[in-house]
């Protein structure tokens, strides 16, 4: 070995292990356990990658660091752009790999902390390059909505430009794919289809908070034919803590701003045979015009429900066509009775009163409802409608795909 042992004179003197490439001590000859100076170790460490010699490694290899004598304490890899490495030590010190894929076309160092049989540190320090990918194909990705503020229930959605199927594809896609919230929510994907994921809290978003979209999937191998592209930045926030519940059984909304209760609303819902769908919805949009026919949700012309009207301060909810809005023909029945055909009906005050204070992910949640529940997803954004148990179950890195519909018991406004 190159270096010289030294005494250790401090009897129980313990191990400092500082994260993240800090280096291990062992104790000096003044008692201090940061005293002793790191070693030189490379004539202890082997690297499978290129150390200066103008190779490039193959991103396609597992990155490995090996150990003669000396024990490895810990190891840091990181790229240019600050992506680290995951990678798993084994027991005894004497190896670590990789645990996944390296970027290709990226400049890493790394950094390998050790300690010899007497416990002094020592440390090795290389960088090296990866070659470029060996196909062309890459993994395009398009973070949304657009830029811009949005309520508390919007999900981020991101939708791939070719499918994944395969999970372990799946999980390198998705730990590429990182969403980031000021102030901090905890928050997973889920894998809608082989196309597209959403991304939300575990609760809803925090009000006025930064929500940072971006991805590291950039010239990472995700199958022998598919490499990860560059992806463009999604940045958002959210605005008050708006949430309105309508209970079909009162014929009443009840509009909540930031938890403060602000507005009482009579309304109508669905009929039956065209029960509102119970469950939490998000805003879609806002549209101050939209003409009604009943031939767009499958009523015949010139039937019993058949209509044809003019509809003002529409508040879209799914694209089906459920929307929140202004209802002259029915005040008479707002309060008392659910005569619709499965929108939610208010006044023209009332309604104007809704599209002036609601935004696009504002939270609509309908309880005691006969409707079905809102669908998970295909029909808008029902993602809250799944607990966070099952959500999580649909991201590849925590749990299996399963079945997005839910069957819940009738709710009640106390679920929100």
């Amino acid at each position: 070995m190159s270096h010289q042992p030294r005494p250790r004179t401090v009897v129980g003197c313990t191990l400092l292990v500082i994260a993240l490439g800090a280096v291990a001590s062992a104790c000096g000859s003044d008692g201090n356990p940061l005293s002793a100076r790191p070693y030189d170790a490379t004539d202890q460490i082997s690297f499978n990658a290129p150390d200066g010699d103008g190779k490039k490694a193959d991103p396609d290899k597992p990155l490995e660091v090996t150990a003669d004598d000396d024990r490895i304490t810990d190891v840091t890899a990181v790229d240019s752009t600050g992506r680290y490495v995951a990678g798993r030590l084994s027991a005894d010190g004497s190896r670590w790999h990789s645990t996944e894929p390296l970027a290709a076309g990226a400049h890493y160092t790394v950094r390998v902390s050790t300690e010899d049989d007497d416990g002094a540190p020592g440390r090795r320090v290389l960088s090296f390059d990866t070659g470029k990918p060996t196909v062309k194909k890459r993994l395009a990705v398009v973070f949304g909505p657009e830029a811009g503020e949005y309520g508390v229930g919007q999900p981020v959605v991101a939708k791939l430009d070719q499918p994944v199927k395969d999970p372990a594809q799946r999980a390198v896609v998705e730990r590429g794919l990182k969403v980031d919230s000021t102030p901090f929510a905890q928050g997973g994907w889920h894998w809608v289809d082989d196309k597209e994921l959403h991304y939300r809290p575990k609760e809803y978003w925090p009000a006025h908070a930064t929500v940072r979209a971006h991805s590291n999937l950039d010239g990472i191998k995700i199958s022998d034919r598919l490499w990860g592209g560059p992806v463009k930045e999604l940045r958002l926030t959210t605005g008050d803590r708006v949430i309105a519940v309508t209970d079909a059984s009162t014929h009443s909304m009840t509009v909540s701003r930031n938890n403060q209760e602000i507005k009482q609303i009579p309304v109508t819902t669905g009929k039956p045979g065209f029960d509102t769908r119970n469950g939490v919805k998000v805003v879609l949009g806002k549209e101050y015009y939209v003409r009604m026919r009943g031939t767009t949700v499958g009523i015949a012309e010139g039937s019993a429900d058949s209509y044809d009207l003019p509809v003002y301060y529409a508040t879209r909810v799914t694209w089906s066509g459920e929307y929140v809005h202004a209802a002259p023909w029915s005040v008479g029945s707002q309060g008392y009775a659910n005569v619709s055909h499965g929108c939610t009906g208010m006044s023209t005050a009332n309604a104007e009163w809704f599209f002036d204070n609601i935004r696009q992910g504002d939270v609509v949640q309908v309880v005691n409802s006969n409707g079905d529940t809102m669908e998970t997803f295909g029909n808008g954004f029902g993602d809250w409608n799944l607990d966070w148990a099952r959500w999580t179950k649909g991201s590849a890195l925590t749990g299996a795909k399963q079945k997005t519909q839910q069957e819940t018991a009738r709710l009640s406004p106390a679920a929100v």
